[in-house]
């Protein structure tokens, strides 16, 4: 079933979105986290429209539809079953970043976080938080992030999901050192309406391994 669904996203899926014009896709497996094995995909669309356009390719391009995958009977499904969360940037780091470990060609890991909060209010105070002085601490002591996204449609609303790269475990370990101990992230961590008390209820880890053929 994995190799089946690889298959499908190298040979036809990538290949038809980046003929519409979606490039770096990123495909990643779980290296840390629940329900392995598990593939993520990560689309970043520059508008609705080419998110639509993404999902309306997959569902007539010829050469998509030609693909075995696509034709699995019920007794032998592709895949158990997929969900998806559609988010908007952040206007604070408004496209991803590629790291450059991937223009390197280079090993690297990912980490996926996501921070849900008690009420909307909450969550956009947390958004806020990162786009006024967070995102800057973060490239500063070297958390590198792929991404910031705000969950508009998904699960566990309101939440907000970030991805980070590193060399390795050891290098993020590094990273997070540097950070939780910078003195601008003391202050600002302690600043009235940006505590985790008043707007972060859980936040949840993912450890990720960029797939062979992953753009990103």
């Amino acid at each position: 079933m994995v190799r089946r669904l690889d298959e499908f996203l190298e040979q036809a899926a990538l290949p038809a979105w980046n003929r519409v014009g979606i490039q770096r896709v990123g495909v990643f497996d779980v290296a840390t986290g629940p329900d392995s094995p598990t593939r993520y995909v990560l689309l970043p669309c520059r508008s609705l429209a080419q998110w639509w356009e993404a999902q309306r390719v997959l569902a007539t391009d010829p050469q998509v539809l030609a693909h075995p995958f696509t034709q699995a009977p019920p007794d032998n499904p592709p895949y158990v079953r997929y969900e998806s969360s559609l988010m908007i940037a952040f206007e604070g780091m408004p496209r991803l970043e590629v790291p450059p470990q991937t223009l390197e060609r280079k090993g690297r890991i990912f980490e996926l976080r996501i921070y849900e909060s008690h009420s909307d209010r909450a969550h956009r105070k947390k958004v806020e938080m990162f786009d006024v002085g967070e995102t800057a601490l973060f490239k500063r002591t070297g958390l590198r992030p792929v991404f910031f996204g705000s969950t508009l449609v998904g699960a566990r609303l309101p939440n907000l999901t970030y991805m980070l790269v590193f060399d390795d475990m050891a290098a993020r370990d590094a990273a997070w050192r540097t950070f939780v101990a910078d003195p601008e992230w003391k202050k600002l961590s302690t600043t009235p309406g940006y505590t985790d008390a008043e707007i972060v209820t859980n936040i949840t880890n993912f450890f990720l391994r960029p797939l062979g053929y992953s753009q990103i």
